[in-house]
This record gives C-alpha cells, structure tokens and sequence, in this order.
C-alpha cells in the first residue's frame, strides 16, 4: 500500500514541474482521490482487525482528508465482498448441505459486506411456526480467522509504539484485551447468543429493535437472523434536523440503557451497524464485539461520573481515577488539571442545559485520548476494562456529532445514570415508559 500511494505522489509532483497553478490544484485533487481509494480498496481486501481499523477512521477523526474519509466509509457496509461460491462453500461446510437445499430462497449476491463476514437474504422455514420467513445470513469469510490472528500478532507491536508516547502506560492489559475481544468476534456463536441477549432484553421497546436470532440455523461460522429493511446511515443523513436529533437520542439512550440496563456494551458502534426507520425506531445489528461489565466495573464507572459530572468533586474523581487504575499514583499534577483531563468526555452532560453535539467536539476527543504532550498523560493508562468503554469516546460521540444531534443531553442522562433516576425528560423518554415498567 504504502508503494502504491508513494508512486502516485510521484507521479504527480512530476506533472506538476511542468503545469500551471490551476493544473497544479487539479493534480493535486485527484492524486487525493487516487490516494484515498488506493488505501480504502488495500483495507476493504485485508479483511479482519485492519479493515475494522479502516471503518473506524473513516467517523471518528474529520480532519481526514474529506476524500480519505469518503473512501473509507465504503467499509461501513459495502466492502468487497467474497465470491458467491465461496459463501455457498461456507453454509455447505456448516450444515452440510448447500445453501439452495437449506433454504426455501437463496440469493448468492450479499446485500451487505463487513470486515469479518458478509450478509445474504434468504427465506427460511420457521421451525417455531412453520411459516416462511424472510432472513438475514451472515456469513463468516474463509480464512479470516488467520487475517485476524496475524493482525493480533502485531498488537504487541503496537502496545510497544503505544509506550513510547505515554510513559505511564502498560500496554499489557490494553493488548491482553484487544487480543481476547476480536478474538472472540471470530465465533458467530458467541455473537448469535450476545444478539439474542440484546434482543430478549429490548423486546417490546418502543424505538430500539434488534433482530432476532433463528439458532437452527446458525453456527460457528453462521448467523441467521430476521431480516430488516431500512434506511442506511448515509440516507438517513438527508433528513430533516428534527428526525437526525431524534436518531441522536435513539443510539444514546441505546448504548447507555444497555451498560447499566445490561452491564454489557456493544462495542463497534459505526454507521453500518444501524439500520432507520421512517417512524422513528433504529435497529441494531453486529453483536460480534460485545464487552459484559462485572459488578466492580460498573462501580468504578458509576463512581467517576457521579464524581465528575454530577457532583462535580474533583478530588473525590481523582481518587476514583487513581482506585480504577487509570492514573498511577505519584502524577504531580493538581487535581483541578486530572479532573480537566480525564473529564472531558463528560463535557456534553455535566451541565443542564441544552447542546448540539459537532464533528470538532468529537475529533477533539479523539486528539485528546492520543495526545501525550500533557504531562498527565505520562502516569495515565488504560487498564482492561475501560480499553472498549473507550469506543463510547470516540465512536459515540463521532457519530452524533455528525447528527449534529441537539437536546438537553443532561436530562437524558439522569434518567438513565442509576444513581439518580431522573424524570422523563423527552417524548422518547415518555413513549419508553410502559417498557420500563415491564422491566
């Protein structure tokens, strides 16, 4: 890849010795263009942990180049995918009969295609109701598993580049838990059991939907589960503010309904994993990087927000941060400046009051989670169980900002914190009432 792109630049600067200063501009865009294109078309082929590094790129960070990120959102839900005889080959090897026997209709192009497996319709016979059934089928691409398992081997690597910036930080947990998680993202049968946990759990909900699981049909290299029709995130973008504000609310009540509801986080929050509807529900999808939060973890978590954006007691949050690992004891630094650092991911509902959230507020957060010329960053770390809470940071938060999602996010999160239980503060929050009554 990097010879690709490194001839590309060549080539161009050797155009521009001899050309004008619009032909200059011009060159210069479509060797972008080229560029982009080259690394997004190299990633979506490598599959596994890097393609997955490639979807994140392409909406936690805008100061990508507009056409890098354009390139690489094509790995959200469209990434190149495998042949149609080599997905007929995988359900032949999983079941033991090929895919136009097993189901009552097959359709060999895939509707959707991912970094670790790709998606197919399909109509089934309901074994629960012996009525047909129109399917989502997922299949795992051959040979991924050794793609993500080089990928893995050069973790380590990368908590050793992580160690040079942050002095503080031991990048054994950090790895330990990337490792175990992506890992486990290969068994679709652990991803079949977490999707159906999530699906038994928001059942009834008013405005969350994830489909559910038909185990009959899925294995270790096979998911099926009821197919979904709807709105990509690219579509959704185009409607009016008041509905993008209401999906804003719709994922934040989702992810965080889910780690105290649930204790557990779905973690690959990325535009291709939600599907939206025109009367105001958005399915979920993706179960594959699912994190479930002990008893102690959750305390921890609960702690530091109550202490950092409800109480606002930043010595009370420094102890916390310090008791959690986050923080070695000894930083020099005040606690005024340790709350300031690790407090900023708090910003948009410390106050009460309404905010719009925005893509500078995001990168800004992600520049800061990376940023090692602070002098706290030097006793900071990241201990196992904060390493895929991470992904609200950065993955949340990009993907509202690109809602531009506006409400009193305050209000929202009292409702859901545990600590306080806050009145419904929205219509979302009064239509989700029954629901909760039920739980």
């Amino acid at each position: 890849m990097g010879a690709s792109v490194g001839a590309a630049y060549a080539s161009t600067a050797a155009r521009k010795l001899f050309a004008g200063t619009e032909r200059r501009i011009e060159l210069d865009g479509e060797r972008e263009l080229k560029t982009a294109e080259a690394v997004a078309e190299r990633l979506g082929h490598m599959k596994g942990a890097l393609m997955k590094l490639g979807q994140m790129a392409s909406y936690v960070d805008d100061a990508l180049p507009a056409p890098l990120r354009e390139a690489l959102a094509q790995l959200q839900s469209n990434a190149p995918p495998m042949s149609a005889a080599l997905a007929a080959q995988v359900i032949e090897s999983e079941f033991g009969a090929p895919p136009d026997q097993l189901f009552v209709e097959w359709d060999p192009q895939p509707i959707a295609a991912a970094s670790i497996g790709q998606v197919h319709r399909a109509v089934i016979v309901d074994p629960a109701t012996g009525q047909e059934r129109a399917v989502a089928v997922k299949v795992q691409y051959p040979g991924v598993a050794d793609a993500v398992e080089a990928d893995l081997r050069n973790a380590d690597l990368l908590g050793m580049l992580l160690q040079q910036g942050f002095g503080g930080l031991d990048p054994d947990e950090m790895v330990a838990e990337i490792k175990e998680r992506l890992a486990e993202e290969l068994d679709y049968r652990l991803e079949a059991r977490n999707q159906q946990l999530f699906a038994d759990f928001y059942r009834g909900h008013p405005f969350i939907h994830v489909p559910e699981v038909f185990p009959t049909f899925s294995g270790a290299h096979v998911i099926t589960s009821e197919l979904v029709d709807g709105c990509t995130w690219q579509e959704m973008l185009e409607w009016p503010q008041e509905h993008r504000d209401r999906v804003g609310e719709v994922i934040f009540r989702f992810v965080f309904r889910s780690l105290y509801g649930m204790h557990a986080f779905n973690g690959d929050p990325h535009p291709g994993n939600y599907l939206f509807h025109r009367d105001g529900r958005v399915t979920f999808l993706d179960f594959g990087l699912v994190k479930h939060f002990d008893d102690a973890e959750m305390n921890a978590f609960i702690a530091m927000v109550k202490a950092a954006a409800y109480d606002h007691d930043v010595a009370a949050f420094r102890a916390v941060v310090e008791r959690a690992g986050m923080l070695r004891p000894g930083c020099p630094s005040p606690d005024d400046e340790v709350g300031e650092y690790f407090s900023q991911f708090y910003e948009s509902v410390r106050d009460d009051r309404e905010v719009t959230w925005s893509s500078e507020y995001s990168s800004r957060i992600v520049r800061h989670t990376f940023d090692r010329t602070s002098p706290i960053a030097q006793y900071a770390t990241v201990p196992k169980a904060f390493v895929f809470i991470q992904r609200i940071n950065l993955g949340l938060y990009a993907l509202l900002g690109e809602l531009r999602a506006t409400g009193n996010y305050r209000r929202i999160a009292e409702e859901l914190w545990p600590f306080v239980g806050g009145p419904p503060s929205t219509d979302l929050a009064v239509a989700e009432q029954p629901w909760l009554q039920r739980h």
